[in-house]
Parts: C-alpha cells; sequence; structure tokens
C-alpha cells in the first residue's frame, strides 16, 4: 500500500483491524524486518490495526532531495500517522531509529498517542557502550553485518537474517541516509515528557545503542516500564521474542486501563 504525504510516498503494510499500531523500524532495513519480529510479539491480540511503513530513504519509500534532515522525517512520518490513522488515537513502536522517532512523535502530538513502546532505542547522547560479543554460536556463520548485529549466531538466526534483513540492504538509498544524518540530531521541542503507558526494552550486550542510555528514560516518562534483556544485543526482537511479547503484552493491559 501507499499514501503521499507532502511531496514522499509512503510504502506500507497492515495487519488487522481496530486500535492503530505504528510500528517504526530501525535504519537500514525496512518495514520487513519490525513486521517479522513484532507481528509475532501481537499473535493472538485481537483489535489491533498493525502498520508497518517503509521510513524514507529505505524499503519503497523514496526520500526526494527536499528531505535533508531528521526533523523532515519527522515531519514527513506525523503526516503520514495522521493519514493512516484519521487522527484517532494510535499505538507507537519503534525499534532502533525507529524508536528515536517515535519519542519524539509523543513528545509533539500526547493526545494522539495511547502508548509509546522503545526497543533498543537510539538517542542522542549515548553512553557506556559495550563491545560485541557473541553469546550463542562459532561466531563464524553468515557474513560480517551478521556477526556485528546479532550475538546469538545460531543458524535459526542466521535464517531470520538472510530472510528479513539482508534484502533490505540492497533497497537503501545511502546517498539520501548519509545526507539526512548530516543532520540527523532532532531539533529539541521542550516539550512535557510524554505521559502515557510506556515500555523501554534494552539488550545488555546491545554494541549499536548500548542499554545504560536507555535505563535513563525510566525517569524521563513518567509511566514507563523498563527491561534490560541479558543476553541480547541490537537484534533484541529477533534473539528474545517471548520475552519482547511478555513485556508488551503487559504495555497493551497497562493501555487499556488507561483508556
Amino acid at each position: 500500500m501507499e499514501i503521499r504525504v507532502g511531496q514522499v510516498v509512503v510504502h506500507y503494510v497492515e495487519y488487522g483491524t481496530g486500535r492503530p499500531v505504528l510500528v517504526l523500524h530501525g535504519a537500514g532495513v525496512d518495514h520487513r524486518e519490525a513486521e517479522a519480529c513484532f507481528e509475532l510479539a501481537f499473535d493472538g491480540v485481537a483489535g489491533l490495526r498493525r502498520i508497518y511503513p517503509d521510513l524514507p530513504g529505505m524499503g519503497r519509500t523514496v526520500a526526494p532531495g527536499t528531505l535533508r534532515s531528521a526533523d523532515d522525517v519527522l515531519d514527513t512520518l506525523l503526516d503520514f500517522a495522521d493519514e493512516v490513522t484519521g487522527g484517532s488515537a494510535h499505538l507507537l513502536v519503534g525499534h532502533s531509529a525507529g524508536a528515536y522517532y517515535a519519542q519524539a512523535m509523543a513528545a509533539r502530538r500526547p493526545a494522539q498517542v495511547a502508548g509509546l513502546a522503545l526497543v533498543c532505542p537510539l538517542l542522542s547522547e549515548l553512553r557506556d557502550v559495550p563491545e560485541h560479543r557473541v553469546v550463542a554460536g562459532s561466531g563464524e556463520i553468515g557474513d560480517d553485518v551478521f556477526r556485528s548485529y546479532f550475538v546469538i549466531q545460531t543458524p535459526e538466526m542466521l535464517e531470520r537474517y538472510e530472510r528479513y534483513v539482508a534484502p533490505a540492504a540492497a533497497l537503501v538509498d545511502h546517498a539520501a541516509l548519509e545526507r539526512i544524518g548530516e543532520r540527523w540530531t532532532l531539533t529539541p521541542d521542550h516539550a512535557p515528557a510524554y505521559a502515557g503507558p510506556t515500555v523501554v526494552v534494552a539488550g545488555r550486550l546491545d554494541s549499536t545503542v548500548g542499554y545504560a542510555a536507555a535505563t535513563d528514560l525510566v525517569d524521563h516518562y513518567p509511566h514507563a516500564s523498563l527491561a534490560v534483556a541479558d543476553d541480547a544485543g541490537h537484534a533484541l526482537p529477533h534473539e528474545q521474542p517471548e520475552l519482547l511479547r511478555a513485556l508488551l503484552t503487559d504495555w497493551l493491559a497497562r493501555v487499556e486501563r488507561s483508556s
């Protein structure tokens, strides 16, 4: 499916009916990774319309030259959310860079966000990022990207990588991401912290964004649950699917209680 927002035609897929859930993937991939991980987490949950867009410059969403900063991408995502939800209250889920944008979207439009889930969130200030360490497998299968992304390097994880992650690499517009990346820090809007039900999930072995900065978010968001998963890296949604499902199930229950 496609929808035009401003000068950007956003490609997305969706499943189910009910309350919209906007799920944002990370950098260098497309909707297929988020879809593969979060559809497992939401399996069997009724009343959710799960929406997975390709972010600009990735997948089948072209990033025109007018997109020159993270602020431009944020504006596109806010407009996309308005279009696909009709302005109704929706849930926001983000992994990595997707979580970076999800935080800003919740801050800008808190009345329209019923709940916020941040998984391995990219933050403007990171600290104490650990070195990459393999905890399962020989460390000798897959390509360099797989070996630097996953800390659980089993044939099962390699199959997921080759099916849901690697194919997106060929679709990435590297020039566009480099252009946007030159101004990747979002302009602070000094809005109050998002006060809705929030969950923050981090991997103790995440060598991309770490987990230390993510723990600070529990003090930033007044209604946040925090989990730091052992034996999980930046690919936590692949490596710890049952834990992610349990955490999101608890989050959804809190959303319902607050509605």
